[in-house]
């Protein structure tokens, strides 16, 4: 089950980036009484994209277009927030 935070994470990510591979992996238990845990259970995030639109794209510019993406959500509304970004066809 995938809570309100993760559901908006894969929905502008997809809207955004077309990807053809999506992961939003919750970290948030593994932080749990840490620092940046607000008890919401959605606190620390990983994201695996794969999209058409990182092709020919160096990583900080893919980084970027996902940052874009999600607005205020890393680094506001979330606290920690870590991302793999691949074009198709690339090792993982």
């Amino acid at each position: 089950m995938t809570g309100p935070v993760a559901n908006e994470i894969t929905q502008l990510l997809t809207e955004a980036l077309f990807p053809t591979r999506l992961e939003v992996i919750n970290d948030s238990a593994q932080h749990a009484g840490h620092s940046g845990d607000d008890g919401s259970g959605e606190s620390h995030f990983t994201v695996v994209i794969e999209s058409p639109v990182f092709e020919g794209k160096n990583r900080l510019a893919r980084q970027r277009m996902v940052l874009a993406a999600l607005g205020d959500i890393p680094g506001n509304r979330v606290h920690a927030f870590a991302m793999k970004c691949f074009a198709p066809g690339e090792g993982q």
